[in-house]
């Protein structure tokens, strides 16, 4: 049995948390694996968790009407997977779909968003590393959107 504990504080998002912080969300986390092609998180679904993926691949994708699913990123071990459970109504945007077989670490959003209420410091640490992980992604379809259109959109 792998010590959800150390795993966690390995994980690259909670590096330089205290213990007792890890420690609370260790009673938010659970081991979890997902099959290549299982969806792991639905467009329009409860967001209710996210993901520390260990090992493995997963697609961000959007479905596009007569065309069919369009990846917009992929993300791989080391990263966080998810940000909705953070953001009422708490539903997710896109779906994401192991490519491969993935290891991660499950967290209930309910479990974590009630224990950063109680602990504000807690709350205001998780705060500060998505908001970091939002705006990477903010900047990152930007940039996308600009490699779409390139030079043709005028001011």
């Amino acid at each position: 049995m792998e010590n959800l504990g150390r795993i966690l504080s390995e994980h690259p998002f909670l590096q330089g948390m205290t213990d007792s912080q890890l420690d609370l969300l260790v009673g938010c986390a659970s081991n979890v694996v997902f099959k290549e092609g299982e969806f792991i998180i639905r467009e329009g679904k409860p967001a209710d968790s996210f993901y520390f993926i260990r090992h493995g691949l997963v697609q961000i994708e959007t479905h596009i009407p007569h065309k069919g699913p369009l990846v917009i990123r992929t993300r791989h071990q080391g990263e966080v997977l998810g940000w909705s459970w953070l953001v009422p109504p708490y539903r997710w945007h896109f779906d994401a779909r192991a490519i491969e077989q993935t290891r991660a670490i499950a967290m209930d959003g309910k479990c974590l968003r009630e224990k950063c209420e109680t602990d504000h410091a807690l709350g205001y640490e998780i705060m500060k590393r998505f908001s970091r992980i939002i705006a990477e992604r903010l900047e990152a379809t930007r940039l996308q959107l600009m490699d779409v259109y390139g030079n043709s959109a005028r001011y």
